[in-house]
Formats: structure tokens, sequence, C-alpha cells
């Protein structure tokens, strides 16, 4: 860590390997960034990791990590408004949270500069779908950029940012998880960056700042005029770049990973295809694009997800009558996953079978390794409650999950959780699923970081409206999905110690009557106290309570006087119940052919939230 923060702060030229995530962050510092901002999501947490590397006395950008992706984005807006270039980050369903502001962004003059870094996620790696957002640039007017590789996230960076005040509108940099992760050798330029003197610049005469529909038409306009103009500098724009095969009769129009996969497809190809490489994606090169389509029989056009760059292309060539042929997506698999280098083989293969051959069917193996579903981590909390609050629901009870680690409370052996759709929805849709409902039970589960990221206002509407959920509160005191981030009641933010927001109170706050805590640790009282819960008739609370496991075990290794403890079988007691496997479902243990069952040293952490589990008490506690 300090390596890095040392390598992200250096003067004068060099090169560093570096993944793409931490080449962006060279570029903050070396563009002036003076205000970023994010949420956690993968793919992009790294970024913030990199930042965490640089002293905070040597930081010369201001960092936080905001309660939501819409907040997180408004604090870089408000900043940008008063002259300092700002920079917000987030996963790519965080701009669906964050869309309600993002929308508005490209009607303003942002003086200061704003570049909207999004973690686009092709082939839904980590995300619940994998949409393109390139729709919702689209719908707000606003530029797009799109790297293929960590140098270019570096190089587009800085082109970005300085795009962004040079017209006064909003830029977004379009990563993808590939290009977020994939590392290489960069040369950084050195460039001295701005030592910006603190000091506001907003003035009302940069405005009007308040979209009022009296203005809202003219706003339209200036965004559609900006945009004109930024389409004159991409067709000038280096970030697009040809890649000339003196192949008059075949050419490929491509941008991002896409781009890096045709050139790997394409090593043994003895007639290549001329290549049209987009750095900007919205608004498109179009004077460039007619210029290629027009010098080409065919052209191809290779992009991930949706078919934006292909309608407009195709558009284009309509409205200048150009005849070449334009060869868009072709089938259904063309739509979906990440166009890795045996994708865009096959796409190739399908359009031109006469230049790429097709991939050999992949061999049959003789066994097929089983699938390793996702657990949760040896002694996790929501493990615990799960095993616990299983015992306190009936068959016909309706569960609503949320996203976190306990979204995989879906998965056996716990099976709850039977509908789930984006941050803090289950309030909402529990409250839904209760109305004429007057026999079953609707029982709602949210995370402690969740609570406060979206689950407020669904929380307040129940309580607002009666409904008759249960929610399970699962706190765990940390962001543990995306890395361990704090939230608002972990008494520390990004920057040091602050005060903390306990969720009882704020439940209390709001009104909420009926609020049990319980540590899930303790399974018997929290499977009690979710049977008393689920019997009012109105809105409750369980918090259910225990530190996540992951990050305890962290930090206690790093204490000097750590030992390792695992729990312990006594195979005389043991009855091959397999309540351990089969109910508990802690990874820990492995069941033997025989039926045995041992404990793997290897993951067993001595936490001995197990023992409570077994019928015949032959999990012993660890020496």
């Amino acid at each position: 860590m300090k390596r890095m923060g040392s390598m992200l702060m250096r003067k004068g030229p060099f090169e560093e390997i570096v993944m793409g995530n931490t080449a962006l962050v060279r570029a903050m510092v070396e563009a002036g960034t003076r205000v970023v901002s994010s949420y956690p999501g993968s793919p992009t947490p790294e970024i913030a990791t990199a930042i965490q590397s640089i002293p905070p006395e040597e930081r010369p950008f201001y960092f936080e990590f905001s309660t939501n992706e819409k907040v997180a984005t408004e604090v870089a807006f408000g900043a940008a408004l008063n002259g300092h270039l700002s920079t917000v980050f987030f996963k790519s369903v965080g701009l669906n949270v964050a869309s309600d502001t993002f929308v508005q962004l490209s009607l303003m003059d942002i003086i200061g500069g704003m570049v909207i870094v999004l973690g686009d996620d092709p082939g839904a790696n980590s995300s619940q779908n994998e949409q393109d957002n390139r729709h919702i640039a689209h719908l707000s007017y606003t530029p797009v950029l799109e790297p293929a590789n960590p140098g270019e996230v570096y190089t587009f960076y800085k082109r970005a940012a300085r795009l962004s005040q040079e017209y006064g509108s909003p830029v977004v940099l379009r990563l993808t998880t590939h290009v977020c992760h994939a590392k290489e050798r960069i040369a950084f330029s050195g460039e001295p960056w701005s030592q910006t003197v603190d000091a506001s610049k907003f003035n009302v005469f940069n405005g009007p700042h308040i979209p009022l529909t009296t203005a809202a038409l003219e706003r339209k306009r200036r965004a559609l005029k900006r945009l004109a103009e930024v389409e004159v500098a991409s067709n000038q724009s280096d970030l697009n770049q040809i890649v000339d095969h003196g192949n008059q009769a075949r050419g490929i129009i491509t941008m991002g990973l896409p781009y890096l996969s045709l050139m790997d497809v394409l090593t043994d190809v003895d007639r290549k295809p001329d290549i049209l490489k987009l750095g900007f994606v919205h608004p498109l090169p179009r004077d460039l694009i007619r210029t290629f389509l027009s010098s080409h029989a065919e052209v191809k056009i290779l992009e991930e997800l949706d078919d934006l760059v292909e309608k407009e292309v195709k558009a284009l060539a309509y409205d200048r009558g150009l005849k070449t042929t334009i060869i868009g997506k072709q089938d259904m698999a063309s739509w979906v996953g990440e166009y890795t280098p045996d994708k865009v083989q096959d796409i190739l293969a399908v359009t031109w079978p006469d230049m790429v051959n097709a991939r050999d069917p992949e061999p049959e193996l003789p066994a097929m390794v089983p699938d390793r579903p996702a657990q949760m981590c040896p002694g996790c909390g929501h493990r615990s409650a799960f095993h616990a609050i299983k015992q306190a629901l009936t068959s016909t009870d309706i569960t609503v999950a949320d996203i976190g680690c306990h979204t995989l409370g879906y998965l056996p052996p716990y099976e709850i959780g039977q509908v789930m759709m984006c941050m803090g929805s289950s309030p909402g849709i529990g409250s839904g699923l209760s109305l004429f409902n007057p026999s079953r039970n609707v029982v709602v589960f949210l995370g402690d970081s969740t609570f406060f990221h979206a689950g407020l206002p669904g929380v307040i509407n129940a309580v607002f409206n009666q409904h008759r959920i249960t929610l399970i509160l699962m706190e765990n005191g940390t962001t543990a999905m995306t890395g361990h981030q704090d939230h608002a009641a972990a008494g520390r933010n990004f920057n040091g110690p602050t005060d903390k927001i306990p969720v009882k109170q704020v439940l209390e706050g709001l009104g909420v009557k009926h609020i049990y805590e319980v540590d899930t640790y303790q399974q018997a009282k929290l499977t009690e106290l979710v049977k008393e819960a689920v019997a009012n008739s109105e809105f409750s609370v369980v918090i259910a309570r225990h530190p996540c496991m992951l990050k305890f075990t962290r930090e206690a290794r790093k204490k000097p006087k750590y030992t390792a403890k695992q729990v312990h079988i006594d195979q005389v007691l043991c009855n091959q119940a397999h309540a351990c496997v089969a109910s508990f479902g802690c990874p820990t243990f492995t069941r033997h052919p025989d039926g045995s069952v041992t404990v793997n040293p290897d993951l067993c952490i001595g936490d001995g939230s197990c023992l409570q589990t077994c019928p015949t008490r032959a999990i012993e506690k660890p020496s």
C-alpha cells in the first residue's frame, strides 16, 4: 500500500505496471482533481484502495464514500459548481440510483469540470444484470469515452477532465470489468498537477442552476448544442484510431475491450480487415465514420451488449446514401456476455467464415467438476441468523431478500429470500406482498449499509402506511460485500473517526414501536424473537447483529498474540445426523463417503457458532 501511494504521487516521467483502477487515480492526481466521491461497488472499489494508499497529508484531493450513488453524484456536482474538478465513481447499477440527478447534469454549466467514472459489467460478473449504460448517456446528452486498457484509462481520464472543463458538461468515462482489473505497463508523463488555491467560485450568473419549467427547454437546447460541439471535437480526436491493413473490402468498427479481443483473434489472419477503434462512443465521430464507411464494401459493427453504435451507424449510412453493407448483431448470443477473444472469434466466424475459422467444439470431459456455489464465510453471523430464523418461519411465510452478503440466504440449506430486486427494495416489495394477505407472514431482510443507502424510504413508508411486515436488519458493522467500507453506523468514515448513527435510534426516531435486538450467535433467542415479531399486527424490526467475521479475523491476525483455533468433532459422540452440514451449512465441515464429518483446519476460524447446532454436542470448543 505504501509503495502504491508513493508511486501515485511521484513526480517526473516513469513507468509502472498497474491495474486500470490504479491508473485512474494517477490520472486524477495529474489532472488536478480536487473532489472525489463514490459508493462502493465492483468493479470500481480498488479505485478507493489506491486513493487510500496515498497518505492523507499528501493526498491532493478530498475523497468520501457517500451514503449512496445519488448523494455521491450530488457531492461531486456541488464541488464542480464551486469551480473544482470533481469525479464520482460507482458500478453499473449504481447509475440507476444516481439517475435522478445524473440526467439533469448536462443541463447545467459545470465550471469546474465533472467526470463520472462508470464501472459497467458485461457478463454480470458481480451485478444482478448487465445493463448497457450508454442508453442513459444518450437519454441525458452526456459525452462518453470508452478506454480499452489501463493505459487508455490513464489517458482518457485526463482528456475527459479537460473536455468537461472546456464545455462545462459532465463526461462519462465508461470502464468495464476487464478494463478496471487488467494490468499493463504504463508510461506516466509526470506532468505537474495544478496546485489549486482553495476558494469558492460558485456564481449564480453561471446558472441558472434551478431547472424550472420556464428554463428547461432552453437548457435542453444548450445541452444539444454542446453535444454537437463535442462531436466536432470527436472527429478530430486521436482517441479514435484507424488500423489500416489496406483492405477496402472489409472493415470493423469497434471500441473498448472488444477491440483487444479482436486484435487477438486477428493475429494469424492473413487478410486482416481495416479497423476503426472508437474512443468517443457518444457522440459518435460521424464524419470519421462516414469516411470509413465510404471506403469499405462491408463493415462489421463489433460492440458488447446492446446495438447502440450499430443503429447510429446504419442511420448515418442511410441518411448519407452510402451503399456500404453494414453487418451488426446476427444472433442472440452476440447480445449477451463479455466480448472475450473466444466470443469474438465465434462472431467473426459467422460474419466472415472465409476469414476466421469456427472454434473447435469443446472436448467432452471424462468427469465434470461439480459446481462450486457461492458461500458465506466461515463464522459468518448471517449463517447463524438464517439457521435460527428458518426455525421461526412456516412453509407458507413469504421472505424478501435484498442486496448484500445475506442474499446468499436464498441458496440451500437456508432457502430464505424468494424475491429480490435491488438495494433497499425489500421493505417496499414486502409491503406490497402484505396487502390483501391476512394469513401469510411477510419477512424482509436488509443489511445495515443498505439500510442507509436506500432502505430508509421503504422503512418510512411501512411505518407511515402501517404495513404489517417484519424487517430483519442484518447488522454486521460494515459494507462487507464490496470490501469492508465503513457506513454511517460504523463510527468511522474514509477520513477518520466520526459519530455513529445507530440504526436502532434511527428506527426509534421514525416511530417504529416494535424493535428487538439479538446477537445472531444466540440462535435460540433469535428464533424466539422472530416468532414474537411476526406475531405483531404492526410493522416490526429484529436487529440481528454480529460483526463481519472475515473483517474481524483479518484484524485479529494482525495482533502479535493471535493464534488460530479450530473446533473439533468427537467422532464417538457424532451420530452422523449431519445437521452441521445439511442445516447449518458451514463450509468448514467436510462430509466423507462413509458419513463421517471432519473439520477443515484451513477454513475453520474457531468462532464456535456451530456448537449449538449439533444435536449430540459432538462439536467441541477450540482448545
